[in-house]
């Protein structure tokens, strides 16, 4: 089972104003999809609070998959992809264009999402928008071939000859 952690990125839920939608249920995929969820943390649109988190649990709680909700889209305060870019060691593209090919299925506004997704040491990290319905749909796009990544990216042989590849 692959530890995970949900990042919730927001000012008003981080100060109580607004409950959290979209961490829950990330969890909740999650820990359906065999995900033991480990940490979860609610941090305001702070570039250097949102990296110290990122950091801790993929340096010290050493975490296999950090999922992130918010702070992806234009507002001058969406920091996200910027505190990913600025932790991460790789970067895995693929992930947030199948993201939004998905989702551009759904709404042309699609297209607008600064998602991020790369790896620090182990771990692989990947934003999602702020919003429930679209971080579930954007989850479900990419949530099947997670575990493949993971698996590489534990130092796991992994079998690309076979039909799940």
């Amino acid at each position: 089972m692959f530890k995970a952690a949900v990042l919730t990125v927001s000012d008003r839920s981080s100060r109580g104003e607004r409950p959290d939608g979209a961490g829950p249920l990330v969890r909740e995929l999650l820990e359906g999809a065999g995900y033991g969820v480990v940490e979860t943390a609610i941090v305001p649109d702070e570039q250097s609070q949102i990296e110290a988190a990122l950091r801790q649990w993929s340096d010290h709680e050493q975490v296999d998959l950090i999922v992130t909700t918010g702070g992806t889209g234009f507002s001058p305060r969406d920091v996200t992809p910027e505190a990913t870019l600025a932790v991460c060691e790789r970067m895995a593209p693929g992930i947030p264009e199948a993201m939004r090919y998905a989702s551009l299925q759904i709404t042309p506004r699609a297209m607008l999402s600064r998602a991020q997704a790369g790896i620090r040491r182990r771990t692989l990290i990947v934003n999602l928008p702020g919003s429930p319905k679209a971080a579930k749909e954007n989850l479900e796009a990419v949530l099947p071939a997670l575990s493949h990544g993971l698996d590489m990216l534990s130092g796991h042989p992994a079998d690309c000859a076979g039909a799940s590849c």
